[in-house]
C-alpha cells in the first residue's frame, strides 16, 4: 500500500505535466507507507520511454531523507504515451525492491491514469493506492485510478 495526499499528489501531476512529452521521475519519502515528502528530480536520460534519476540530485535527497528520520518509500515517473504499467525496461531497473513505484499514464492528459506497483525480482504487483486530503480523510482508495 502507498498512502499520499491529494497535494502531493497533483505535486507529482504538475512535474509529470511540465515535463512532457518526455518522462517525468521523482522520489518519495516517508514513514511506513505514508508518503510524506515528494522529491520530484531530472530525468538524466531525457527520454520519451526512459528515465533515470539524476545521480546528484538523487544523493542530495538520500541525506535530507535519512536527516529527516524518514525512507525511501517510492519513486515516481511517468509514461506520457503508454499506460501506467511496468515496461520491460521499467521492470529490469527496479532497483529497489523495497520501494513502491509510482507510474503516471497521461494518454490523457485531463484525467492521468496513476498505479502503483512493487517489483521484485522481475515480479510485478500492483499495491493499493490510497488518496487522503491534508485533513487525513481518505479520498479514493482504490488500486486503479483510471
Amino acid at each position: 500500500m502507498l498512502a499520499i495526499s491529494q497535494d502531493q499528489m497533483e505535486t507529482i501531476l504538475r512535474h509529470v505535466r511540465s515535463a512532457a512529452p518526455l518522462e517525468a521521475c521523482g522520489l518519495l519519502a516517508g514513514r511506513g507507507a505514508t508518503v510524506l515528502r515528494v522529491y520530484p528530480l531530472s530525468n538524466e536520460d531525457r527520454s520519451e520511454v526512459s528515465y533515470r534519476l539524476n545521480p546528484e540530485e538523487q544523493y542530495h535527497v538520500f541525506v535530507e531523507i535519512e536527516a529527516q528520520g524518514q525512507q525511501l518509500i517510492g519513486i515516481y515517473h511517468s509514461h506520457p504515451q503508454t499506460a501506467a504499467y511496468p515496461s520491460t525496461r521499467d521492470i529490469e531497473a527496479a532497483y529497489y525492491p523495497e520501494a513502491v513505484y509510482l507510474i503516471v499514464s497521461l494518454i490523457d492528459e485531463t484525467s492521468p491514469e496513476v498505479r502503483a506497483f512493487r517489483i521484485r525480482n522481475g515480479d510485478v504487483q500492483e499495491e493499493q493506492l490510497v488518496l487522503f486530503s491534508d485533513k487525513g480523510h481518505c479520498l479514493d482508495n482504490r488500486t486503479d485510478h483510471s
